[in-house]
């Protein structure tokens, strides 16, 4: 074989192996954004089951509390609050306030609530998202930081980060004829080219 059959050999070779590189680039690209898409979804998941648990809990009063009696007039505004615009990019963030039922609650970062992280016989959790910390000026951001705000051992509220990869969050009450119910809209994001919004509706079992 000469020096110009072994380059006409190549030729054909590289005319055969270039498509099928180029495809395998493509599935593995794609492969990496399924891969991402599913991380955001899962991410979302537990935020919205989070900010769940926190809206359907929201003024629960133990009756066998010494200080529930007190508290039957106070207006279900002082329980779940939600402020609009506050936060990263025009997020809402929102507070709920709750008494300790009798058995084990937990607070959105999976400590165990207790008499020593309440503030006036009340449990408080907060939920907004905030620019993602400790990121160089000249990174590009993969959306912001969910924050989980909850009181600690000495009942003074911390701000604890979640999940990164979230552009908005948006909560909506919902008009109802009896009780309080939120429409909670997520949008997730890579900060490249995926961008997927989540939606769910919770209702709180305690308020009217």
């Amino acid at each position: 074989m000469n020096l110009l059959e072994c380059l006409v050999g190549l030729a054909l070779s590289l005319v055969l192996v270039a498509p099928l590189i180029k495809n395998s680039g493509e599935f593995i690209a794609k492969h990496v954004e399924y891969e991402k898409s599913q991380s955001l979804a899962t991410e979302a998941d537990r935020a919205l089951e989070l900010i769940g648990r926190a809206i359907r809990m929201a003024g629960y009063q133990n009756a066998k509390s010494p200080i529930s009696s007190g508290r039957k007039n106070t207006a279900s505004s002082d329980f779940i609050r939600v402020q609009k615009n506050s936060g990263y990019k025009g997020s809402d963030e929102l507070l709920v306030k709750y008494q300790l039922s009798s058995g084990i609650d937990f607070d959105c970062i999976g400590n165990t609530l207790s008499k020593e992280r309440t503030k006036n016989g009340m449990t408080q959790q907060g939920f907004l998202v905030d620019r993602q910390a400790s990121v160089p000026k000249d990174m590009r951001l993969n959306g912001g930081s969910l924050i989980c705000q909850s009181l600690d051992r000495q009942g003074r509220l911390q701000n604890t980060t979640l999940m990164n990869g979230v552009d908005l969050l948006a909560i909506e009450e919902l008009p109802a004829n009896t009780g309080r119910a939120f429409r909670v809209r997520l949008l997730m994001t890579d900060g490249r080219s995926i961008n997927k919004e989540f939606e769910r509706t919770f209702a709180s079992r305690n308020l009217l």
